[in-house]
């Protein structure tokens, strides 16, 4: 199966060296090693919205290049189920938010078949859920039973300053310096989830470039109106 035939599409900035990882170490130092060894049988990743899920997935997937397929379920419920089939003889196989098949039967069988199918092709795993496989409440029970054998991680959300330490280090990534105070202030007066933050991270470093400012409170508040 041709992933571009898929409508799927990888962030240029989900990678690893732009994911701040304080609280889970483990799960992004485990997530390397299957990067870098490009072996083993994967892992899954639960956690409330907007701590990383989608951003570590995708950063897994590009590290595996056209031997990887990153696919979001959430995008895929509107089409046959039959969509995943080959897709087993990918080195890398990844699916974020599984939890949407949670119920429809016919997703949930295309699922299992596709986890036993790679055994015989030696790929790996790597899911994501709001909630550990036990809690999901899969039709097939032998589906919870067969991602229940995946290592698995809780991503911890980011503390306050956690939030104000990932912003800055996207913002460093981006080429730019997102001063302590600014960086508050955003924190304070805009929303406070990580996917929202980093969207009006982009809106900002496109203005500032067109009119060559740097990232002051003045200039925030002109932009965003706050």
């Amino acid at each position: 199966m041709d992933q571009l035939t898929l409508p799927v599409s990888l962030s240029d900035s989900a990678v690893f060296e732009n994911f701040y990882s304080r609280g889970n170490e483990q799960s992004i130092k485990f997530l390397k090693n299957l990067t870098d060894e490009k072996s083993g049988n994967g892992c899954m990743l639960w956690g409330r919205p907007s701590t990383g899920k989608t951003h570590l997935l995708q950063a897994v997937c590009s590290s595996f290049g056209e031997s990887g397929i990153y696919l979001p379920m959430q995008d895929l419920l509107m089409t046959d189920p039959k969509i995943l089939e080959g897709i087993e003889q990918r080195k890398c196989i990844c699916l974020d938010d599984i939890n949407v098949c949670v119920g429809k039967f016919k997703w949930e069988r295309a699922l299992f078949n596709l986890f036993n199918n790679t055994s015989e092709y030696g790929s790996m795993f790597v899911i994501s859920a709001p909630a550990p496989p036990r809690d999901l409440r899969f039709l097939l029970s032998d589906l919870q039973s067969r991602y229940s054998l995946l290592t698995i991680f809780h991503l911890c959300p980011l503390s306050e300053s956690g939030r104000q330490k990932a912003l800055q280090l996207r913002a460093i990534n981006r080429g730019l310096i997102l001063p302590d105070e600014t960086a508050h202030y955003l924190l304070r007066r805009g929303r406070r989830d990580m996917r929202s933050l980093y969207e009006l991270l982009d809106k900002l470093d496109n203005e500032a470039l067109v009119a060559k400012r740097k990232l002051t409170i003045p200039f925030v508040k002109s932009v965003m109106n706050f």
